[in-house]
This record gives structure tokens, C-alpha cells and sequence, in this order.
């Protein structure tokens, strides 16, 4: 067994063990650092594929930014509260309903896929600019669809987080703005 394949199981059994720590751990700030050492395995794929650049757009913009905001809402909303509503049973069947059938894809789609060897030594497959040629040529469409549910995620994070007019101002405050 060479380095390469060491390291890819190493970073595999990371990433899925990580992942299922997202799914199963009850507090959501557990949850979100769970998510981040999954990004961070996946960042290691990235560079045992030779995709520098990809690796370190990973690590910035989703294990730095969407994590610090994802963290910002959790802490606004005080998901961390203990109080967990009692979930009927219809849900819980339409969860693993959902999860079964979400399965039967994944094992459908690893059946069908077709084998890709990737040379460690190739020079050319993390190179920006055939990441910009092929993400602006190919992938417009998907590329300007996800910057858009970006952006509504931004306004929906300051929808939520914006307070009503006269909500939570000091004693003082009040009496100037009822006068």
C-alpha cells in the first residue's frame, strides 16, 4: 500500500466518521465542529487529487466563513437551549422513509459510476485556469444559481437577526423615544 492510498482512507474514515457526528450529536454547536473536520477531510481529498486551489477555497470559505455564520445563528437563536419538543410518529416514519429512499440513491448512483484513475503525478488538473474555463463555460448556470441562494441566505440571516423598532433599549432610552 503506497502513501496515497494510507492517506485516502485515513481522510475517508475521517470524513464519514465526522459527518455521522454532525447527524448524531444532539447539541448543534457540536454539530457545526463536527461539520468543519468534515470539510477539513474533504480538503485533504482535494489535495491528494492535486486541486490546491480547491483545498484552500474549501477551508476559507466554508470550514472559516459559512461555519462562523452558522455558528452566529445558532447562538441568535439559542438552539443550544436542552428543550427538545417531542417528535410524533408520523415524522419519525417520514424520516426514515426519506432516509431509506436517499440511501437507495447513493448505493444507485455508486453502482452506475464509472471508475476515474487519477495520476498523482499530472501536473495540470488543479490549475485555476481549467477551473475557470470549465466552471464559467460549463457551470454557469449552477455557479450563478448558488451565488443567488447565497445572497438570500445573507438577507435571511439579517431579517432574523434584526430587532423591532423599541425592542430591548435601556430604560432611558424608552422615555425619550415615548416623548
Amino acid at each position: 500500500m503506497d502513501i496515497y492510498s494510507i492517506l485516502f482512507w485515513v481522510l475517508s474514515v475521517m470524513a464519514v466518521g465526522c459527518a455521522l457526528g454532525v447527524i448524531l450529536s444532539r447539541n448543534p454547536v457540536n454539530s457545526v465542529l463536527f461539520l468543519i473536520l468534515t470539510f477539513v477531510a474533504i480538503s485533504g481529498h482535494y489535495i491528494l487529487m492535486n486541486a490546491q486551489f480547491l483545498a484552500v477555497v474549501n477551508m476559507i470559505v466554508y470550514a472559516g466563513a459559512i461555519m462562523v455564520l452558522f455558528l452566529f445563528v445558532i447562538m441568535l437563536m439559542n438552539l443550544n437551549a436542552d428543550v427538545e419538543p417531542q417528535k410524533g410518529q408520523m415524522v419519525q416514519l417520514a424520516g426514515v422513509i426519506s432516509g431509506g429512499v436517499l440511501f437507495l440513491i447513493i448505493l444507485a448512483a455508486l453502482k452506475t459510476a464509472a471508475t476515474i484513475e487519477v495520476n498523482p503525478t499530472s501536473t495540470d488538473i488543479g490549475l485555476i485556469g481549467n477551473l475557470g474555463k470549465v466552471l464559467f463555460k460549463q457551470y454557469i448556470l449552477p455557479f450563478e444559481i448558488s451565488s443567488v441562494l447565497f445572497l438570500s441566505a445573507m438577507i435571511g440571516a439579517v431579517v432574523i437577526g434584526k430587532k423591532e423598532p423599541g425592542q430591548d433599549l435601556p430604560r432611558s432610552e424608552e422615555k425619550a423615544v415615548q416623548q
